[in-house]
């Protein structure tokens, strides 16, 4: 059976790709609720799903090694009884989901792809944006904003995902009054359900995103919440439905094409989307630098760090809040405000509190004042003898 893929054990079957540390951290920006499809399988490790493919992504200070895996039948061919075993349990389970579900139809290994090298560099250039410069972008932030500065300090590399909108869309609307761990697993059921399998490694098995045409499927509200996705499967239905019947399957593309307000509103007429869903999208897969999502965290740290005071006799997050919010940031940090956001939300997260413990290198100035301090008692206490 194949398994995860290794550096060390193997580092020919990996291709590399030159990124320092500062510019991308893949413990950071794949872990901070942008995308909810990477785990890490080894000890800095990441694998996950992007563009059709499985990837493995690591990194030294100044690389990013990636090993791609690809789907293959591992005998060739296969027998009469597989393949009437196989029909036999997708006959039996259309009955049940009316087509929603998609078995798979055969034993996919991994294997690394031979050709497509530079398909796949470009792929990873553009998922992780690398035409932006993080090193200048933080420069700019922390010069504009202290606290900023404090925080980016131990924070680099938090870069902004381009994630495919149709995936990014229907995954957020999963995230309303939710968690990034059960989101994690919402998402993958949701893969395994309605998605094509794509590959195995060490018995797990890897799955695309489901289609629009496979979201929008009359029977697939019952078969979520079956899953344990709540309301919340009606909305993913009910958006697939609207966008294929409205406006056809490039329309969310094409959003990337115009202003930012006109996205962020495109967005809302679809069920289950509100201004923080819009906002994430936006963002995350529309090239919307500027879009700045507003939950409960930023509206915290807002409070908390900027001492931001609109609002503050509201239990919840009204559209006028929002979008006062986003514009107080953008005023701020400038074209790119959904990105500096992005770095303060991932260094509020709970699971990353512990760097903020590690202890940081003193300021020159700090330094130069405890030994004026030291040398002047000193001083005193010659004095004295």
């Amino acid at each position: 059976m194949a398994k995860h893929a290794v550096l060390t054990s193997g580092a020919k079957l990996w291709r590399s790709l030159a990124c320092a540390k500062p510019e991308l951290r893949l413990d950071l920006t794949l872990a901070c609720g942008q995308s909810f499809r990477w785990r890490e399988t080894a000890d800095g490790h990441w694998t996950g799903v992007m563009g059709g493919r499985v990837w493995t992504l690591t990194q030294t200070d100044d690389t990013i090694w990636y090993h791609v895996y690809n789907t293959q039948d591992s005998q060739g061919v296969r027998s009469d009884r597989k393949r009437k075993t196989n029909a036999s349990l997708q006959t039996e389970n259309k009955k049940r989901f009316k087509g929603a579900v998609k078995m798979e139809e055969e034993e996919p290994v991994a294997v690394t792809l031979e050709n497509n090298t530079d398909e796949e560099e470009e792929m990873l250039r553009d998922y992780f944006q690398l035409n932006v410069r993080m090193g200048d972008l933080y420069k700019e932030w922390g010069a504009a904003d202290p606290h900023f500065k404090r925080i980016a300090d131990i924070f680099t590399g938090v870069r902004m995902l381009r994630q495919d909108p149709t995936e990014c869309l229907f995954a957020f609307i999963c995230t309303s009054n939710n968690h990034i761990s059960r989101i994690e697993g919402m998402i993958e059921r949701l893969c395994q359900a309605l998605g094509t399998q794509l590959c195995q490694l060490d018995e797990k098995s890897y799955y695309n995103f489901p289609t629009l045409s496979a979201l929008a499927d009359d029977s697939v509200e019952a078969c979520l919440r079956d899953l344990g996705f709540g309301y919340r499967a009606r909305f993913l239905q009910q958006s697939a439905k609207k966008i294929l019947d409205t406006h056809g399957l490039g329309w969310l593309d094409g959003l990337r094409s115009v202003p930012y307000l006109q996205a962020r509103d495109a967005l809302r007429t679809l069920p289950g989307v509100g201004s923080k869903v819009a906002d994430c999208v936006c963002l995350m897969s529309l090239d919307k630098v500027e879009a700045v999502p507003v939950d409960t965290h930023v509206w915290q740290i807002a409070k908390r760090d900027y001492n931001y005071a609109s609002g503050n006799g509201q239990k919840s997050i009204t559209d006028k809040l929002h979008r006062d919010i986003g514009d107080f940031f953008r005023k701020l940090w400038g074209p790119y405000a959904g990105w500096a956001q992005s770095v303060l939300f991932c260094a509020d997260l709970k699971k990353f509190q512990k760097m903020k413990e590690t202890p940081q290198p003193k300021k020159e100035e700090n330094c130069e004042e405890e030994m004026r301090v030291a040398c002047k008692k000193t001083k005193i206490k010659t004095e004295k003898n």
